[in-house]
C-alpha cells in the first residue's frame, strides 16, 4: 500500500454551534475553537472536522446551505476562519470541512431563482417534475419524513428534495451546476483547506424517471434509499469530482457513505479509491428500529462485535475505514453500546480503547474524550433537532405514549451529541456566558473537562494515553499499518483482536460483561501491559483476568 500522510493521523470532529461560544449569544464560534486548539493538540489531535459553518438559514443545522463561500456569521468571519487555519498549521495540525453537496438551502440564489421559472437555466440546477394526476411525481418518502416531492405554489411543478423540503436535491447531471461547485471546492483548497468531510453523497446520483416502489409503510411512500440503491453509476460522478478537486491538492476526505453496495468498497476507499476513507457505519446501523426510534431495541454485544470485526475484515485487505463510536447524528457511544452498569468512566474508557485501536483512522466526537452522555429532556420542546421531531411524532402516530415516545428520543436523538461541550463546573459548563442555544447537560457538575484535566484517572487523562500509544515511535506502525486479527470470538462478552505488525504485535482484550472474566492469551501474546483502564491487570500461566468492564492493551 502506498503510504499516505494522512494514515496516522487522529481525527477529532468539532459540532460549532455546540463546542465553545467566546462572545457570549449562546451559540459556539470560531473564536471558541481557536483558543481550545491547544488542548486539542494536547490530546493528541491532528485532523479537525468542522460541522457546517457557511452561511445557512439552520433548517438542518447547517447542512442546509445558503451560501458556500461565506462563514454564517454566528460563527464569525472569514477573517477568522483564516486565522483558524492559520493557527492550526502552525501547530501542524489540518483543518476539514463539511462539504454538502448533494442540496442546497431553498434560500440559495440558485434555487431562488430556479422558482422564479422552472423551466430556465437555474430550474435545470434542481429536479423540477409534473406531477401525476394531482399528485407528487412518484412515492418517495424523504430520510426526513413525508414525501421527497414539494408543489411549487401557483405551477404544476414539484421539486425534489430526500432531506427537508427547504434542501432542494442539486442536479448532478447538470455540466453548469458541476462546475459551479468544483470552483467552490477548489477556492476553498487554494486556501489552504486540508480536506473535506463529504456529506449524504451516495444520493447525487439519481433515477431520472424517478420510478415509484412498492410502499414499505402505511403512509403509501416507500424509503427514497430504495431509489439510490436502484440507480448505478455514482462512481463516475464520484471519479469526476475527485479528479476536478481532491486529487490536485492531495486533500484527506472521508465519505459519509449509506447504501453502498459491498463489491464497491474498493472502488471508494482502495489504493485510487473515490475517497481517502469513509465512516464505518456498521455499528450505528444496529440501532434502526424496523418503522422508527419507537421499535428499535438495544444494541446487543454479540451483535455490534460481529459487524466491526467484519467491517475490520473486510476493509484491511483495500483501504482504511474511519472508526467512531459517536457523531453529530448519533447519540453518545457509552449509553448506546454498553450495559447501564457500563455506562461511566470505566465503560468510557472500555469503548475509547476498542475503537481507537482498530485498523483506520480514529474519529473522536467533542466530549468522547470525556465521557459526555445522552441529556434526558423534560419534553419534545427541548428538543431543536428536525429528525428528533419527526421520529417523535412518528411514535405518537404509532401509538405510543408522550413517555414512551420521549424515552426512543433520550436513546436515539442525535441532539444527545449537540449538547454543548462540558468545559467546567461553572454556570453553562463554561460553554457559554450567555443563555445556550440548546440545554446544558445537567450532569455537567460530574463530567467536564476542568475536573478531568485536574485527576489522573479520568477519562481524558486515558485518552491522552490512548492516542500517545497510538502514535509512539515504538507502536504507531503496528497501529497503523498492522493488520486486524480477531481472537477469542467464542468468548461470551469479550471483544479481543490482535494488530500484528512486520515484527510484532499488540493484542486489545475487553470485557464488555457485567462478571469478572478469566481468559487465555493466544499463542505468542506479549505480557507487557502497555495500557488497562483499571490499575491492577492479572497476567498469569499465560491466562488473563478481567474485572466487568476493564480492557488491557498487551505486548
Amino acid at each position: 500500500m502506498e503510504r499516505k500522510w494522512w494514515h496516522d493521523k487522529v481525527a477529532y470532529q468539532i459540532y460549532p454551534k455546540s463546542f465553545l461560544d467566546a462572545n457570549g449569544d449562546g451559540i459556539g464560534d470560531l473564536r471558541g475553537i481557536i483558543s481550545r486548539l491547544d488542548y486539542l493538540k494536547e490530546l493528541g489531535v491532528d485532523i479537525v472536522w468542522i460541522s457546517p459553518i457557511y452561511k445557512s438559514p439552520f433548517v438542518d443545522q447547517g447542512y442546509d446551505i445558503a451560501d458556500y463561500q461565506q462563514i454564517d456569521p454566528i460563527f464569525g468571519t472569514m477573517a477568522e476562519f483564516d486565522e483558524l487555519l492559520a493557527e492550526a498549521h502552525k501547530r501542524d495540525m489540518y483543518i476539514v470541512m463539511d462539504l454538502v453537496i448533494n442540496h442546497c438551502s431553498d434560500q440559495h440564489e440558485w434555487f431562488q431563482k430556479a422558482l422564479q421559472d422552472p423551466e430556465g437555466e437555474y430550474g435545470d440546477y434542481f429536479y423540477f417534475r409534473k406531477g401525476k394526476d394531482g399528485q407528487p411525481p412518484s412515492n418517495y418518502r424523504s430520510y426526513f419524513g413525508g414525501s421527497t416531492w414539494e408543489k411549487v405554489e401557483g405551477t404544476e411543478y414539484y421539486y425534489l428534495h430526500m432531506f427537508a423540503k427547504e434542501q432542494p436535491d442539486l442536479n448532478w447531471e447538470n455540466p453548469r451546476v458541476l462546475e459551479e461547485l468544483y470552483s467552490m471546492i477548489n477556492w476553498w483548497l487554494d486556501k489552504g483547506l486540508d480536506g473535506f468531510r463529504i456529506d449524504a453523497i451516495i444520493n447525487i446520483k439519481k433515477d431520472l424517471e424517478f420510478r415509484s416502489f412498492p410502499a414499505d409503510g402505511p403512509d403509501g411512500l416507500a424509503g427514497c434509499w430504495r431509489m439510490v440503491e436502484s440507480v448505478d453509476g455514482v462512481g463516475e460522478m464520484l471519479e469526476d469530482l475527485k479528479r476536478h478537486t481532491f486529487a490536485k491538492y492531495d486533500a484527506f476526505t472521508v465519505g459519509e457513505v449509506f447504501n453502498m453496495k459491498p463489491e464497491e468498497l474498493k472502488e471508494f476507499i482502495g489504493e485510487d479509491g473515490h475517497f481517502s476513507t469513509m465512516f464505518d457505519f456498521s455499528a450505528h446501523k444496529l440501532t434502526y428500529g424496523e418503522h422508527g426510534w419507537y421499535d428499535s431495541r438495544p444494541v446487543q454485544f454479540e451483535d455490534f462485535r460481529a459487524v466491526t470485526v467484519r467491517a475490520q475484515l473486510e476493509s484491511q485487505e483495500i483501504g482504511f475505514l474511519a472508526n467512531i463510536i459517536e457523531n453529530h447524528d448519533e447519540p453518545r457511544g457509552v449509553c448506546t453500546y454498553l450495559p447501564e452498569e457500563l455506562q461511566n468512566e470505566t465503560g468510557a474508557k472500555l469503548l475509547g480503547t476498542v475503537s481507537v485501536l482498530l485498523r483506520g483512522i480514529p474519529f473522536i466526537f467533542q466530549g468522547q474524550e470525556i465521557g459526555m452522555q445522552n441529556c434526558r429532556m423534560a419534553s419534545i420542546d427541548e428538543y431543536d433537532d428536525i429528525s428528533t421531531k419527526n421520529e417523535y411524532q412518528l411514535a405518537l402516530s404509532a401509538g405510543c405514549s408522550v413517555a414512551e415516545a420521549l424515552e426512543a428520543c433520550y436513546h436515539r436523538s442525535r441532539d444527545n451529541a449537540r449538547t454543548p461541550v462540558q468545559w467546567s463546573s461553572e454556570k453553562n459548563a463554561g460553554f457559554t456566558f450567555g443563555t445556550p442555544w440548546l440545554k446544558v447537560n445537567p450532569n455537567y457538575q460530574e463530567i467536564n473537562v476542568a475536573e478531568q484535566q485536574g485527576r489522573e484517572d479520568s477519562v481524558l487523562n486515558y485518552y491522552k494515553q490512548l492516542l500517545a500509544l497510538r502514535k509512539s515511535p515504538e507502536w504507531a506502525e503496528v497501529f497503523t499499518y498492522g493488520r486486524f486479527v480477531p481472537v477469542l470470538e467464542d468468548e461470551e462478552n469479550i471483544f479481543a483482536y490482535e494488530r500484528r505488525g512486520e515484527d510484532k504485535s499488540a493484542l486489545v482484550v475487553a470485557n464488555f460483561g457485567l462478571s469478572e472474566r478469566e481468559v487465555p492469551l493466544p499463542s505468542g501474546a506479549g505480557e507487557n501491559v502497555l495500557l488497562s483502564n483499571l490499575a491492577d491487570v492479572k497476567l498469569s500461566g499465560g491466562r488473563l483476568e478481567l474485572l466487568p468492564g476493564q480492557v488491557a492493551v498487551l505486548g
